[in-house]
C-alpha cells in the first residue's frame, strides 16, 4: 500500500472518485459508478490520512459539490457548474501539502490532468443535462384519439396500427380484424381502442 503514500497517485485516485461520485449523482441507481467511487475515495482517503493534507482545500473540495447538485437540476446554469469544476480542481491539486500552501502534485502532471478531468466533466454534465430536459421525440400522448386499423380480432388482446407502427391493443367490446378503430386511452405501450365511429 506504500504507493498510495506517492501525492500523485492519491490525487489521481482523488479525481477518479469524484468523477465517478458526480457521474453516480447524475445517473443513479447503476450500481458501477458508486462501487468504483467508493473504492477510489477509500484508497485516496488512505493518502489523506497518512499524508499532511491542506484543511482548507478540503473543505473547498467538499463545497464544490453543492454548486454542481445545483446545476444538474435545470439547464443553462454553466456558472455553477464551472464553480463546481473550478473547486474540484483547485481542492484536489492542493489537498496533499508540502511546506504549507505548495501543492504535493507534481505541476505538469496536476496540470494536463486538470483539464482532462474538467473538459471531460463540463462535456459530459451539459450533454447529459440537455438531454434528460429534451421532450421525447416521441410523444405517445399523442396517440389519444388517432383513428387506426385492427391487425388481428382485439378484444381482451390484440394488434392495431395506428401512425403507421403496430402497437398492442385491448377493447371493451369485441372488435374484428380490418376494423377501423379509435384509441381512447393507453396504458403503457398498450393502446385502449373502440370501434370507430367511422366504421360501416
Amino acid at each position: 500500500m506504500d504507493f498510495l503514500l506517492d501525492p500523485n497517485v492519491a490525487y489521481l485516485f482523488l479525481l477518479a472518485g469524484v468523477l465517478l461520485g458526480l457521474m453516480a449523482i447524475i445517473s443513479p441507481g447503476t450500481g458501477i459508478f458508486e462501487v468504483g467511487a467508493f473504492f477510489c475515495l477509500a484508497l485516496a482517503g488512505y493518502a489523506v490520512y497518512n499524508l499532511s493534507f491542506n484543511l482548507w482545500a478540503l473543505i473547498v473540495l467538499v463545497l464544490s459539490v453543492f454548486p454542481f447538485v445545483y446545476a444538474i437540476q435545470k439547464p443553462k446554469r454553466e456558472w455553477f457548474l464551472a464553480l463546481s469544476i473550478l473547486g474540484l480542481v483547485v481542492g484536489s491539486v492542493f489537498l496533499f501539502a508540502t511546506d504549507g500552501w505548495r501543492p504535493a502534485v507534481n505541476p505538469i502532471f496536476a496540470a494536463v490532468s486538470s483539464i482532462l478531468y474538467a473538459g471531460f466533466l463540463w462535456i459530459v454534465i451539459q450533454k447529459t443535462t440537455q438531454a434528460s430536459h429534451v421532450r421525447p421525440s416521441h410523444d405517445l400522448s399523442t396517440l389519444v384519439g388517432q383513428i387506426g386499423e385492427a391487425k388481428t380480432r382485439i378484444q381482451a388482446e390484440g394488434t392495431v396500427q395506428v401512425a403507421g407502427e403496430l402497437w398492442s391493443a385491448r377493447s371493451e367490446k369485441s372488435i374484428p380484424n380490418g376494423s377501423p378503430v379509435k384509441v381512447i386511452d393507453r396504458e403503457g405501450f398498450v393502446l385502449v381502442v373502440e370501434k370507430s365511429a367511422s366504421s360501416k
